[in-house]
């Protein structure tokens, strides 16, 4: 396996860039998930670290090799797409064989190749079916096992369970952390879905516009979102967010809305409000850091229930609190109505701010 290193990367059609300027180091056998909305960049960027689209700009070195200029095929990168590219007439045993055979490797090369992917992606039993008699999970092991027999520097995967139904999708997440785990493979991994690079990534690569928004763990991309962007992306529910004005009141600072209600902020946070380039601060906080009560309770703010989701073990209620609709979990012994007024309580250890003009995450100086 090998390191994969980016080095301000572009690409541009005319005055668009697709990626603008984008860095980043994938470390020898980390799993990497390239991960935001759609025409943010990442399935670009994916494709030019195959070769599969020319550089605009930057370098892209694989294994300490630049390969800015060389084919998909001199990469030494295996691909494994979104819709499998299976050989419908080919058996299983053929589909994996045949890139080992493209090379001209021996027959009982091959075939020893062949048989190992198999037993690691336990699909042995499957060697002699034809695509159309297997499940689309299986299919998505079949699409692994062509990869793998190729023993490539870099596994690159474009989107692969998006074609799988929600639980097949948990089950085959579980098989690729598995994959990754037993090979010590280096991948670098494209979705839509944070809740999949939340659950199977190292790192994560969270990107919008073409930019690099924020690159570290899940963790760390989850607790310290470093703007407004990543914060309402990663996570689910989202994390809420709502506009106040930052007012001082003396010795403290006040956030306040334009309904009139007053949210006194501890020290830390009063100086992280009063970094802001303007007066305007936006207040995030996840679903479950919030405190919903029927009665008014000190440093609570008040709300209104906008609706109500129960999921089982846990309640979502959406309430509107100063124009902003505000994800939080209760217990489902909890009755709610629509329209029913309650007061938020916010843990002032866990909430976040942003500055409202430049939308980056406000810290202490």
């Amino acid at each position: 396996m090998a390191e994969v290193v980016l080095e301000h990367v572009m690409k541009n059609y005319g005055s668009l860039y697709a990626v603008n300027d984008v860095s980043f180091t994938v470390n020898d056998g980390e799993f990497v998930a390239l991960v935001g909305p759609s025409g943010c960049g990442k399935t670009t960027t994916l494709n030019l670290i195959a070769g599969l689209l020319p550089i605009s700009g930057g370098d892209i070195a694989i294994g300490n090799r630049v390969v800015n200029d060389l084919d998909p095929k001199d990469r030494d990168i295996a691909m494994v797409f979104q819709n499998y590219a299976l050989y419908p007439n080919k058996t299983v045993f053929s589909n994996l064989a045949f890139p080992l055979q493209m090379r001209k490797l021996p027959k009982a090369e091959i075939a020893s190749k062949v048989a190992e992917a198999a037993r690691i992606l336990d699909i042995t039993h499957l060697l002699e079916r034809k695509p159309r008699e297997l499940s689309g999970g299986q299919q998505q092991r079949v699409a692994l096992g062509r990869a793998l027999v190729r023993d490539p520097l870099v596994f690159l995967m474009d989107e692969p369970l998006s074609n799988l139904d929600a639980k097949l999708r948990v089950q085959m997440r579980s098989e690729i952390k598995r994959f990754h785990h037993n090979l010590g493979a280096t991948i670098i991994y494209v979705t839509h879905d944070q809740l999949e690079a939340v659950t199977m990534a190292d790192k994560m690569a969270v990107m919008n516009g073409g930019f690099l928004q924020q690159y570290d763990t899940p963790a760390q991309v989850f607790a310290n979102p470093v703007n407004m962007f990543v914060a309402s992306f990663v996570g689910s529910p989202a994390m809420s967010l709502i506009s106040l004005q930052a007012v001082s009141r003396g010795t403290e600072v006040v956030l306040q809305s334009a309904e009139g209600w007053e949210l006194p902020l501890s020290p830390a946070n009063a100086r992280k409000a009063l970094s802001s380039t303007t007066k305007n601060v936006v207040l995030g906080a996840r679903h479950s850091t919030l405190k919903l009560h029927k009665m008014q309770v000190s440093g609570s703010v008040p709300g209104k229930i906008y609706t109500v989701e129960p999921t089982g073990d846990v309640t979502f209620a959406q309430v509107f609190i100063a124009e902003a609709v505000v994800n939080i979990s209760v217990d489902p012994s909890v009755h709610l109505s629509p329209d029913e007024p309650v007061w938020i309580e916010f843990d002032q250890e866990r909430v976040h701010l942003f500055d409202a003009e430049t939308t980056s995450a406000l810290t202490v100086r």
